[in-house]
């Protein structure tokens, strides 16, 4: 049996030997992972043992952001071969599926997700997944950046969804991995200018190494007094709602230009007022995203050009046989942290 991290239960980890799917389709690959990340959802996972009604009630290995190497191929699989580079896109839909027929196969009621009850995981040596959610890696583009193409496809979603205007300014609420990379996305997508906020200075002083986006730190004032002074109290053209805090949404309308738009990307714990009639006197759009479809490509070339340069967001890297270890520092939240991931044995 392969050796995984298994959530045993809330706050309890193991890294040991469990059954898993290893029998491989003909539509699918066998995948040496190499680098896996750790989310967010992981840790509240490993904290809480449950987000909302996924309950953790049977021993599962986490993990779902991974890169790794083809070692083996399904007798119908024509694109991929032994040895190609590969990151994999967690969630399996149902192909033909009604919400997969109209593009949005994220919402597939039927999509099983990597590390979301009762489904496991990807931190362990090998997975089998199917072909056609396996992306070849270009050379220019590490293991340790392709296990990033999952978070970035969550931002990627949210950017083209509201559909961006070149020289369109944005906010972004939150500098975890996903703000940033938030941030990075926006820029890509033709913003001129993203500003960021988030309480922890440490966060916003690593956004600030990159050109075109400019930290909100509260010493300076509240964000909508700094935003309304750098637009001229116009206000932003979209805001990306990144933290899933229920204060972000307390004065967020005063944020944003007359006909702005708000994207709610990050998830709150539990449900958050809105105060509609603010948005509605400015008729402020308000959109949703829940993870991806059809934009891992998207975010692969973005890496592969150097457009976004995910490296210093990668804050530390553990070895698998110290991914508890990983976990108990995730779990910490340390202000200086973004993104921790853990290498996989060769």
């Amino acid at each position: 049996m392969p050796k995984a991290l298994v959530l045993e239960r809330a706050l309890e980890l193991s890294l040991r030997e469990i059954d898993l799917p290893q029998t491989l389709a003909r539509d699918a690959v066998r995948v040496r992972t190499e680098v896996v990340g750790i989310c967010g959802s992981d840790v509240h996972y490993y904290q809480h043992g449950r987000i909302g009604p996924f309950v953790v009630s049977a021993p599962m290995v986490l993990g779902h952001e991974a890169a790794g190497v083809v070692v083996e191929v399904g007798g119908d699989v024509t694109t991929l071969r032994i040895g190609d580079r590969v990151c994999v896109e967690p969630g399996v839909p149902d192909f033909t599926s009604r919400a997969s027929r109209i593009g949005r196969y994220n919402l597939d009621p039927s999509l099983t997700f990597w590390a979301t009850p009762p489904d496991h995981g990807c931190l362990t040596p090998e997975v089998v997944h199917p072909a056609s959610l396996c992306y070849r890696l270009p050379a220019t583009v590490t293991a340790a950046q392709g296990a990033m193409v999952e978070p970035l496809a969550v931002c990627i979603q949210a950017a083209t969804k509201v559909q961006i205007k070149p020289g369109d300014i944005a906010v972004v609420l939150g500098a975890g991995p996903i703000g940033l990379l938030q941030a990075l996305a926006a820029r890509a997508s033709g913003c001129s200018d993203v500003f960021i906020f988030d309480p922890q200075d440490q966060k916003l002083d690593i956004a600030a190494q990159y050109p075109g986006i400019h930290p909100l730190y509260a010493r300076n004032g509240s964000p909508a007094a700094q935003i309304g002074t750098a637009t001229g109290g116009w206000g932003a053209d979209v805001l990306f709602e990144c933290s899933g805090a229920a204060a972000a949404f307390r004065g967020i309308a005063d944020l944003l230009r007359p006909g702005g738009t708000i994207v709610a990307v990050g998830m709150p714990i539990d449900p958050v007022a809105v105060d509609i009639v603010a948005l509605q006197v400015r008729e402020i759009a308000l959109f949703t995203v829940f993870r991806y479809a059809n934009v891992y490509d998207r975010a692969i070339n973005l890496l592969a050009s150097g457009q976004i340069d995910v490296g210093p967001l990668i804050t530390g890297t553990y070895d698998f046989d110290d991914s508890i270890a990983a976990f108990e520092r995730a779990a910490e939240g340390r202000a200086e942290d973004i993104k921790i991931q853990i290498r996989m044995p060769d």
